[in-house]
Formats: structure tokens, sequence, C-alpha cells
């Protein structure tokens, strides 16, 4: 019978800096369905918040469906602390 020990190693899980976030919002107005118009995704949420704005005025539909997206980095906590201080 093999015998093994496992340790505990404490992780960091952070937003991935080399990565850009996404921001985009879907119409979900309607009476017997969602508009469904969709708008672009951007790195900000500015010009998404400008889209819904804009769709607003122009439709007068009132309700989105907002979605922000990212990529994230797991890694043992010290690693971070490490590649600060450059050494690896």
């Amino acid at each position: 019978m093999t015998r093994r020990v496992f340790r505990f190693v404490p992780f960091t899980i952070e937003q991935d800096q080399t990565a850009e976030p996404e921001y985009e919002a879907r119409c979900v107005s309607g009476a017997d369905a969602d508009c469904g118009a969709r708008s672009d995704t951007y790195g900000t949420p500015g010009p998404v918040e400008e889209w819904q704005r804009g769709h607003t005025r122009d439709t007068g539909h009132a309700r989105y469906r907002r979605n922000f997206g990212d990529y994230a980095v797991v890694r043992p906590a010290g690693e971070l602390v490490r590649a600060e201080r450059g050494t690896a």
C-alpha cells in the first residue's frame, strides 16, 4: 500500500492583468418577447452605458441584461510576492 502526504497550499485568484475585461448589454424589454438588441463588446463600461442610453432614447426600452467577463489567474499565494520582488 502506497502512502501519500498532501500539504495545504493557499491559492489566490486574481484578475489577469494581461487580458482586457469585456462589457456588453442586451435589451430584454418587451411585452411578449425580449427586444434582443445588443451592444458591441468593449473594454470599459462607458460605451455600453452610452449604447443603453441611446437605445432607451430611440425605443423607450429600459430593461437590460448587462454582462461582464474577465480572465482569472489562480496561483499559490506566495508566488505573486516572489514575482514582485523579481525572484521567481
